[in-house]
């Protein structure tokens, strides 16, 4: 075993920094960017192996997109039926080929942990969840996540793959697509569609007739806070990856769900994000042999997604990351002064949710409905009952 195959993994290249929806758009490839700055600030990019995505094969897309939506989507004009040239899916210069960049990345990535050359794998541009077989949506062109986990099951020849998706929107492509497919367990944590695009991921949707109880969601209130997010992913993630056993998660991390972003409404601080992304990092070793793929997504406080993932890079290379880190002295896109939210009791945080206890004291009504909906499927007592 070569010493690079024990180094983490993060992809990272100049093409998938050509996927930009245009200046006024909240979508832009600056956000990458930043998190690396701010992750190279506090010596977290010294801990990975870098690699650039390789050009994408023929043939990937179709993995998941049809071939009508693909050839729609490389002649990059408007289609309606498609879902592009939209206000939020704006016809822009190369995005097809950067969006197949995107893609290729998060495919290298995976393959890299599937197949050993490294431990786990980071790719902060990928994460477009959206995005369906045939149409763009969400700001998202092509599913990569989705296109990666169908490479596993049809390729790689791996039988259970886990998707979790913490941004604050519904992950609703890679569950559609997996929507039947017991091989796939999606779990989505986000804010209810009842306020949030896209208006999807209730508690009874659970999966199609041949794999009921393989889709899972849990959607919170608009006004979630630190407790009631935490105690959703630390009550439902690890007990039903557990019974799953997945052998690679793929997870994606979008910072919307961050109390500072102007798309969501959550309640959320980083401190509280970089708990679940640490507990993330556990579960992978606890439940898929170590084998974890972590992705960007959402996120439109261009503070908020630095320090977000810059301690979503940090929970892959396994380095600790204190809260109170001072942030670089010229850093002029928030006022705080260190990576954390200064007014949040990290101490009392990290002591209630520990990665190794599943945190179901007092459960929301979110969680309750959502295990009574999912945990009969796999033997789990729902809470509240």
């Amino acid at each position: 075993m070569s010493e690079s195959s024990q180094v983490p993994l993060l992809v990272d290249g100049t093409d998938i920094y050509q996927y930009d929806l245009g200046r006024d758009h909240p979508m832009g490839p600056d956000r990458v960017s930043l998190a690396l700055g701010l992750a190279d600030y506090f010596g977290v990019l010294g801990q990975f192996r870098h690699e650039t995505p390789p050009p994408l094969q023929d043939g990937v897309l179709g993995l998941v997109h049809t071939p009508e939506y693909v050839a729609a989507a490389k002649r990059n004009r408007p289609s309606e039926s498609h879902g592009l040239g939209t206000e939020e899916n704006p016809i822009v210069d190369g995005l097809p080929d950067a969006a197949a960049a995107i893609v290729s990345g998060t495919l290298a990535a995976t393959r890299a942990v599937w197949e050993g050359a490294a431990p786990r794998a980071a790719h902060l541009e990928g994460g477009l969840h959206h995005a369906f077989p045939e149409r763009m949506a969400g700001f998202c062109m092509y599913n990569d996540a989705a296109v990666a986990i169908r490479w596993l099951l049809d390729r790689g020849g791996a039988e259970r793959v886990a998707y979790i998706d913490l941004d604050a929107h519904h992950g609703d492509g890679v569950e559609q697509i997996f929507w039947d497919d017991p091989c796939v367990l999606t779990i989505s944590v986000h804010e209810s569609g009842l306020y949030l695009f896209p208006g999807t991921g209730f508690p009874g949707d659970i999966g199609g007739p041949s794999a009921a109880g393989t889709a899972v969601n849990i959607a919170l209130p608009r006004d979630a806070d630190d407790h009631t997010w935490l105690q959703a992913i630390h009550a439902a993630v690890p007990p039903l990856l557990q019974k799953f056993s997945p052998q690679l998660i793929i997870s994606q991390h979008g910072a919307d769900p961050h109390r500072a972003d102007p798309l969501a409404d959550l309640e959320v601080s980083i401190d509280a994000m970089g708990i679940a992304y640490r507990s993330m990092s556990s579960w992978a070793r606890r439940f898929a042999g170590g084998k974890w793929v972590a992705l960007g997504g959402g996120g439109y406080s261009r503070d908020s997604v630095a320090r977000a993932w810059t301690h979503v890079l940090a929970a892959v290379a396994e380095v600790e990351l204190p809260a109170d880190s001072r942030m670089p002295a010229d850093w002029g896109h928030a006022p705080g002064r260190t990576l954390g939210d200064e007014d949040v009791d990290i101490g009392s945080l990290t002591s209630a949710f520990d990665a190794h206890q599943v945190m179901a004291e007092r459960p929301h009504p979110a969680l309750v409905q959502t295990s009574r909906a999912v945990f009969p499927y796999w033997g789990l007592p729902a809470y509240g009952s």
